[in-house]
């Protein structure tokens, strides 16, 4: 495969009708130097701007996955508040039924007092009757004893009267003693259940029931005036949330703008270094066609060899690797990748002392080998150290990378922010070249360098 490109090439400057004159090229050749500073710093200014509103924009985010959470914790809790609600309303009716009830209660209490006292009445009367009737047997005793041997057999059945009314009468009085104990007891247990209104003192069990339906209506007014403040946050919360809302749109059209002015000097910098003067920039522009030409070279020979078929060669079925994180994945043509690309991307680490990183990423931006500093395995659990250190087998598909990867002109120069977890960000710049295999464009080749 042959490079319309040779190490220390330069863009031939564009043909015009008249050529200028040798002291017009020397001023237009220092214009243009005098111009590579000032529009390189430009480049840094808007990757700083653009860096500083994707910043802004993660936070705004954040507030508003914040607002999204709260709205709906408030939902909850006003359905948690309706139901209390609910709950203390049927408290109160339930307090009140049981209330009727009591003096339901109290009046059948009241009739069983009665009933007791009519029993208590009945065995007053059963004991005076036993009294009387062992008087009248006492009686009959003595007249039958008078009476000699005529009346001995009447005077056994009138002793037999008198011992069975004195036991009636101990049983009568056994009775009374019962039952005035007993009546004494509902009595104030039915005083007790219908005091209510008609005693100075309401009664234990009412007072208790007073401080219950108390209780309950402080839970009721607490609830109330928890719904009435909730419902007042989530009307805030809805108006904070819109604000949010409305400053992502502003937050887009700020970047719309970002991208503009990063652009634009991005265009500033390609064209002063596709002029033909020689700029500070070219020598990171031309390693990384010279690399970008070595590294379609050795696949090429690869699928000529036999070693990989160009199916796999192009493989877009990233297979993620488990309990990685960041996510890494592994293509068809991986192992491939680790046996080549090391021998280009880690000699042109000794390009210059400025660069950073050098390597070659397919049209996805999946970067399967890095430079050999950036391939520590993960640490479980340590994101941050990941995200600086284990930057192979992922897919960096980031404005930058996919523009790297999926560039085809000659070179791209661009300048940009680089995430090394933990917030710490690198500000670099990258040029980058297109990757062909057999005519088909496999990726980029991305040479990274400081200011």
């Amino acid at each position: 495969m042959k490079s319309w490109w040779q190490p220390g090439a330069r863009v031939p400057a564009p043909q015009a009708p008249d050529p200028p004159q040798r002291n017009e090229v020397s001023d237009a050749q220092s214009l243009v130097r005098s111009l590579a500073q000032p529009v390189s710093n430009l480049g840094r200014d808007a990757a700083e701007v653009r860096g500083a509103l994707e910043d802004t924009q993660k936070v705004i985010v954040a507030q508003r996955e914040a607002m999204q959470a709260l709205e709906l914790e408030l939902q909850q809790v006003q359905r948690a508040q309706s139901g209390i609600a609910a709950a203390t309303a049927e408290s109160i009716a339930a307090v009140a039924r049981a209330r009727e009830a009591l003096h339901k209660i109290g009046a059948e209490v009241g009739g069983i007092v009665q009933t007791l006292r009519q029993v208590s009445d009945a065995a007053s009367d059963i004991t005076r009757i036993a009294l009387q009737t062992r008087l009248v047997a006492f009686n009959a005793s003595v007249e039958a004893k008078r009476a000699g041997e005529a009346g001995r057999g009447f005077g056994v059945v009138a002793d037999a009267v008198k011992d069975l009314a004195t036991q009636v009468e101990q049983s009568s009085k056994s009775i009374m003693g019962t039952v005035g104990a007993l009546d004494a007891r509902i009595d104030s247990f039915s005083r007790e259940l219908s005091s209510e209104g008609r005693q100075a003192q309401e009664s234990s069990i009412h007072a208790a029931f007073g401080i219950v339906q108390a209780d309950v209506q402080r839970i009721a007014t607490a609830a109330d005036e928890s719904q009435q403040t909730t419902a007042a946050l989530a009307v805030r919360a809805a108006t904070l949330g819109g604000d949010v809302a409305l400053a992502l749109r502003y937050m887009d059209a700020a970047f719309a703008c970002s991208d503009r002015f990063l652009r634009l000097s991005e265009d500033l910098i390609e064209r002063i270094a596709s002029s033909g003067v020689r700029v500070d920039d070219a020598l990171y522009i031309e390693g990384a066609q010279q690399a970008a030409l070595e590294v379609g070279e050795l696949l090429e020979r690869a699928v000529a060899q036999g070693r990989i078929s160009l199916a796999d060669l192009f493989d877009e079925q990233y297979q993620a690797l488990p309990g990685t994180n960041p996510a890494q994945h592994l293509a068809r043509f991986s192992e491939l990748a680790d046996q080549l690309f090391p021998a280009v991307q880690e000699r042109m680490l000794q390009l210059s002392d400025k660069v950073v990183y050098c390597i070659a990423a397919d049209r996805n931006g999946y970067v399967s080998t890095h430079n050999r500093k950036y391939c520590q395995p993960q640490r479980p659990g340590d994101v941050v150290w990941n995200t600086a250190n284990s930057r192979y087998r992922r897919i960096f598909s980031d404005r930058t990378g996919l523009a790297s990867a999926r560039n085809e002109r000659p070179f791209l120069l661009q300048t940009y922010r680089r995430d090394m977890g933990g917030g710490r960000f690198v500000l670099l710049k990258e040029a980058s070249a297109p990757i062909h295999v057999q005519g088909r464009h496999w990726g980029g080749l991305r040479l990274a360098f400081s200011f």
